[in-house]
């Protein structure tokens, strides 16, 4: 993948307004894969401290969906059509890292998994597992 083609991906990735205002960026994508990041702000936490469970959820489901969208047909897009996530532990630290894998593609649903990392001190450490089932839509039906 060239360095134009993953500048065009950023570029629609950050598109989606809840994503831009939550600080997610784009790591790396390839052919069912994406990792993406996300710098640790005072806003992302709960009163105790640690990170909000619907931080997490979004950041699993964002990049579960972009890694789906890159097996996709041009003209179809996707969208969540179930989403699970077990958190394992609490996370605090700077940083999340979630990395997903299209387990299973198809022509009208593909089946994704997530993991998010929290990096603290140093440390990457599992703190949540996704799984997500994404529906296959062609552009401009609902």
């Amino acid at each position: 993948m060239s360095e134009t083609d993953l500048a065009a991906l950023r570029e629609r990735f950050q598109r989606a307004p809840f994503i831009a205002d939550l600080g997610l960026e784009l790591d790396s994508i390839g052919l069912g894969e994406c990792v993406t990041v996300l710098e640790l702000q005072p806003r992302h936490l709960q009163q105790n401290g640690v990170v909000h469970a619907g931080v997490q959820a979004t950041l699993a489901d964002h990049t579960a969906g972009a890694a789906a969208s890159m097996l996709v047909a041009d003209g179809f897009y996707v969208m969540t059509a179930e989403f699970k996530i077990s958190l394992l532990r609490s996370a605090q630290g700077e940083r999340l890292i979630c990395q997903a894998k299209v387990l299973k593609p198809g022509k009208q649903f593909s089946f994704v998994e997530a993991e998010v990392f929290c990096i603290s001190a140093g440390t990457k450490r599992l703190v949540a597992k996704a799984s997500a089932t994404l529906a296959i839509i062609a552009a401009g039906r609902e």
